[in-house]
């Protein structure tokens, strides 16, 4: 089985397109590392140089903010939706 990562549509250049990712599950930092495998150049779109997710975007496992979870380590399993969704700013 795999998750699904919906990619953002700042982020689809980087994916070809495809509006969403199929991924092995695990933890967010494994779907991200496959992500980037897959897809070269999204890593450094979602994690700063210290390895944590970057403030303006946003990480939701089926709806859940992984902020309020358990981040990077928030548990991906089968059949779950993963959402990335860039901060929205401006006046």
């Amino acid at each position: 089985m795999a998750a699904t990562v919906r990619i953002p549509t700042t982020m689809r250049p980087l994916t070809g397109g495809d509006k969403q990712v199929a991924v092995e599950p695990g933890s967010l930092g494994d779907v991200i590392s496959a992500l980037d495998s897959a897809h070269p150049g999204m890593r450094d779109r979602l994690l700063d140089e210290d390895g944590s997710l970057r403030k303006f975007v946003n990480v939701f496992v089926d709806d859940d903010d992984v902020r309020y979870l358990d981040g990077l380590d928030t548990a991906v399993g089968d059949n779950i939706t993963v959402s990335i969704i860039p901060a929205v700013a401006g006046g």
